[in-house]
């Protein structure tokens, strides 16, 4: 449960020797795309030789994918041992489920001597659990109107409360590029004494090919170097700008001192397997490719859009018909997203989850009939992919989509390499 404050948080790290003092750290906030920055810097950082924390969240299918160090998630022996070592101190100080992930991440962290730790804010960023970090870097990647009943409901409030990030002296990195946002970072910045470097002003590239396997670019920074026909295994245009992001947040903190050969190399090997480095998955997850089977944890109008925007163009031009495995979390826009499917012609399946959240199906499906949106009964994800597989044609395309929790209900066939 989202518990907002910080006491909690300081009472247990402290009483586990404040373990998230020793770790060099990356602190990342956004409304989307904060997930994949994150494992676009850790990818790069293990590149680049260092011994590489990532956490984020929520897992996919283990509580230990939220530790992983150069990909590998933290070991269940010694998750379950530190558990029991500290059974009464989480009886007194009861934190909520995240508070306890993130002191444990730390305390894994500090444990394996990282040489850098890339963390995602859980919610908003000014009371959550992850912000008793004083990090090298704070970068705030993306701001939209979400999570608007705990965060505020105008772009200036939850900027704001991103924006809780920032620690004084420290360098900021923003992609934010809505006015409204930028301002009340940049005011946040400017009480913080905190040096501000606007993505937009220091970085320039150029798309050369956007696939459904990544995409190449070349990519100008501040700082004089090869980045020319760059790769990035994570497929999608917005996946670029997330791209051009980590780098430039490279540059400034452990490439800072590097020469421009092993920055480009690192650079390059990082961004060309993302996924490979750091064991990050559920953003376009290509599970087949004819017909084509994509899974996508985006559960948001904006990060549904941006998914919808690789996968729709693809399938149309193979002459398809794009099909959507959908399911909806309360508050997260689901009439935003009605309307883009309508567009998109979607053939779409609603799918139940049984989380506190998740809306019933038939409440789904009458959004999206209310929308125009061509919707089919509502079966599980299990077999609406049986279904999927054995009608389609070759040349049509299936998107899971809507929930976190679409990872956890793939048949365990797809489910070998999360």
């Amino acid at each position: 449960a989202y518990a907002p404050g910080l006491d909690r948080m300081e009472t247990l790290v402290d009483a586990l020797g404040n373990p998230h003092e020793a770790l060099r750290a990356v602190h990342v906030a956004g409304t989307n795309g904060k997930g994949s920055t994150a494992a676009m810097i850790a990818a790069i950082a293990t590149a680049a030789g260092l011994r590489t924390g990532l956490h984020t969240s929520p897992h996919l299918t283990h509580v230990t994918q939220r530790m992983r160090i150069d990909g590998v998630p933290a070991p269940t022996d010694w998750l379950a041992d530190t558990l029991d070592q500290h059974r009464a101190l989480i009886e007194e100080v009861q934190p909520s489920f995240f508070e306890l992930t993130v002191a444990l991440t730390f305390r894994y962290f500090a444990e394996q001597d990282v040489d850098l730790a890339v963390i995602e804010v859980g919610l908003g960023g000014r009371l959550d659990s992850t912000n008793v970090l004083h990090p090298a870097l704070s970068i705030i990647t993306h701001i939209d109107l979400d999570h608007t009943e705990m965060l505020g409901d105008t772009l200036n409030a939850i900027a704001r409360e991103k924006a809780g990030i920032i620690e004084p002296q420290t360098l900021v990195l923003s992609a934010v590029t809505k006015d409204e946002a930028q301002a009340a970072i940049a005011e946040v910045a400017a009480e913080q004494d905190a040096p501000l470097h606007r993505l937009n002003d220091e970085a320039t590239w150029t798309t050369h090919r956007s696939s459904l396997t990544g995409s190449v670019f070349t990519l100008d920074t501040p700082v004089p170097n090869n980045y020319d026909r760059l790769s990035v295994s994570l497929p999608g245009r917005h996946q670029q700008r997330n791209a051009v992001l980590a780098v430039r947040a490279a540059e400034l903190t452990f490439l800072a001192d590097e020469g421009p050969y092993a920055t480009a190399t690192a650079v390059r090997e990082g961004l060309g397997d993302v996924q490979g480095h750091t064991g990050f998955h559920g953003r376009f997850d290509v599970l087949q490719e004819e017909p084509l089977v994509v899974v996508d944890v985006g559960h948001n109008p904006p990060a549904i859009a941006a998914t919808l925007e690789t996968i729709a163009p693809a399938v149309a031009e193979r002459g398809g018909t794009l099909h959507v495995c959908l399911n909806a979390v309360e508050g997260k826009g689901l009439p935003e997203t009605a309307e883009m499917l309508a567009k998109r012609d979607a053939q779409v399946t609603p799918f139940p989850m049984d989380t506190k959240r998740a809306l019933p199906p038939d409440e789904i499906t009458a959004t999206l009939r209310a929308y125009g949106v061509s919707v089919h009964a509502p079966q599980s994800l299990a077999d609406t992919l049986d279904t999927f597989r054995r009608t389609a044609a070759p040349e049509d395309g299936l998107l899971c989509v809507g929930t976190h929790k679409v990872m956890e209900v793939l048949p365990a066939e797809f489910r070998g390499s999360q």
